[in-house]
């Protein structure tokens, strides 16, 4: 990234779309189960099974 020829970051574009916006996205995705558990509404498994969930199936 060179703005006016001044080096402002030496990363890969990709490690940059990793760092930058993964990590934001993740991040939203978060907030999200934050404000549904503040809200009372069971958070759906995201990353696998939410402590919202019944592991068991027995509801």
């Amino acid at each position: 990234m060179l703005p006016d020829g001044n080096t402002l970051l030496t990363l890969p574009k990709v490690a940059v779309l990793r760092s930058f916006v993964m990590n934001h996205v993740i991040h939203h995705r978060a907030q999200l189960g934050v404000y549904l558990r503040l809200n009372d509404v069971a958070v759906p498994s995201i990353y696998g099974p939410s402590a919202d969930e019944d592991p068991m199936g027995l509801g």
